[in-house]
């Protein structure tokens, strides 16, 4: 079954099952989308960073963090998140906030946001600090009767078990949904050009923005006319803006353009391209025949964490007389076989892997040094590594579906590790567009 275009242009172009999708809806209704952020810190009563947890509806995480630092007046860089969730979604995580008395926030009141003051640390929060999420999502407007729609979501349910998981791909939220730029960003980063970067996010225009957003975006990529753009420039564009504003005052800083972004916002960037390439590898990997729950001679696995997660940080490269032995740790979910996210450091697979890595990284020219950015030492990246296989067990319900007369609805339950994708599960039980799923 082929895949839709703008998962090609994020470089997935297949379903790991061969069943038939369910179609149907996400995101009808905010409530449609719950993540529950699972942590792996505790909280104290003393240090320097106040600790809340925050439940949000319909906001995005950077607006949210942009707005809490205007109301107290700081900086946003003394925000700190473990991780970006969903706008459209109910959404709970920890934040951590540096030198703020709790009783600064108690009096904050905002539509949709719940704050609760969890305590202190001496550590902020930063982007990783979680062990994975907790999502119930509802499918909604599936056309076939609650029995057909169980018989689809057992057998793919079946073939995911069969293979025991799914492939491990970057999601489109990753590269942005309505506009998938990031990872175009970031390759011109990586190349060294920041006019061709600072421009393409600012002015490169997608089909499926608002018009208005459209014309605004084509008028400065013809023009670089920074000044009488921010006049059409729509309010909502804030990053946008801030970047054509300190053009303005300082023509030709492309890269210093980026520093006034948050600094989760432009890492985004580079790690946005590294994705990219993940995936064009993990998608090769899976065509030439190998498979992602056992290893072979070359593979680099992973190990387990405390918590029973796939920790990248503690890696090794399968010996053709340890092949066995790995599968066995493999099976007991103790190593994990992974694919790298390449940097200017990056440790390869050999063998067959290896052979594959080197094939797309020399298909796409892709100049490895240029991931240690002397510009931003910020963005640069050695690489690491991410495995390749998504362990998913997603627990099912079925209804009629009261928003849409004559339709079912599925609400399924299910964990993921930090790092994965929710809609990476449910496209391989869809198998619809992506903004379907957005």
């Amino acid at each position: 079954m082929e895949v839709p275009e703008i998962e090609n242009k994020i470089g997935i172009n297949l379903y790991s099952t061969d069943t038939e999708g369910l179609g149907g809806r996400l995101r009808q209704e905010v409530e449609d989308f719950v993540v529950r952020e699972i942590t792996n810190r505790e909280e104290g009563k003393e240090g320097k960073y106040l600790i809340l947890e925050i439940t949000k509806r319909d906001w995005d995480t950077h607006h949210l963090t942009r707005t809490l630092a205007k109301i107290l007046q700081i900086s946003q860089k003394r925000i700190g998140v473990a991780g970006t969730k969903d706008k459209r979604a109910l959404t709970t995580q920890k934040i951590s906030i540096f030198d703020i008395d709790a009783s600064e926030v108690e009096n904050i009141h905002l539509k949709d946001i719940e704050l609760k003051v969890l305590g202190r640390s001496r550590k902020s929060i930063e982007l990783g600090d979680l062990w994975g999420n907790d999502f119930i999502i509802t499918i909604r407007d599936i056309a076939s009767s609650p029995e057909e729609t169980k018989k689809l979501l057992d057998m793919t349910t079946n073939e995911i078990q069969a293979q025991s998981g799914v492939p491990n791909f970057f999601g489109i939220q990753r590269f942005g949904s309505i506009r998938p730029v990031t990872h175009l960003v970031g390759k011109a980063i990586v190349e060294g050009d920041f006019e061709k970067a600072a421009l393409l996010y600012i002015a490169e225009p997608f089909p499926d923005e608002p018009d208005d957003t459209k014309k605004a975006r084509q008028f400065v990529k013809e023009t670089l006319d920074f000044k009488e753009g921010l006049k059409i420039y729509p309010l909502r564009l804030g990053h946008e803006r801030a970047m054509m504003n300190h053009l303005i005052a300082n023509p030709n800083d492309f890269a210093g353009a980026f520093l006034v972004l948050p600094k989760n916002l432009y890492k985004m960037f580079v790690h946005g391209y590294q994705s990219y390439i993940y995936n064009i590898i993990l998608c090769r990997r899976i065509e030439k025949g190998l498979p992602l729950n056992q290893a072979v001679e070359g593979d680099i696995v992973c190990f387990k964490n405390n918590a029973g997660l796939p920790d990248s940080s503690k890696t090794e490269k399968v010996a053709v007389d340890a092949v066995a032995a790995v599968n066995r740790l493999i099976k007991r979910n103790r190593a994990f076989i992974t694919a790298p996210l390449p940097g200017y450091s990056t440790e390869f697979a050999s063998g067959i892997p290896g052979e594959i890595d080197q094939e797309v990284l020399q298909e796409l020219k892709v100049p490895l040094e240029g991931f240690d950015i002397t510009e931003i030492p910020e963005m640069s990246s050695k690489g690491t590594r991410r495995e390749v296989l998504l362990q998913a067990e997603p627990k099912f319900e079925l209804a009629a579906d009261e928003l849409n007369p004559g339709k079912s609805k599925a609400v399924l339950e299910f964990m993921l590790p930090k790092g994965s994708y929710a809609t990476i599960v449910l496209r391989e039980y869809m198998k619809v567009d992506p903004l379907q799923m957005s």
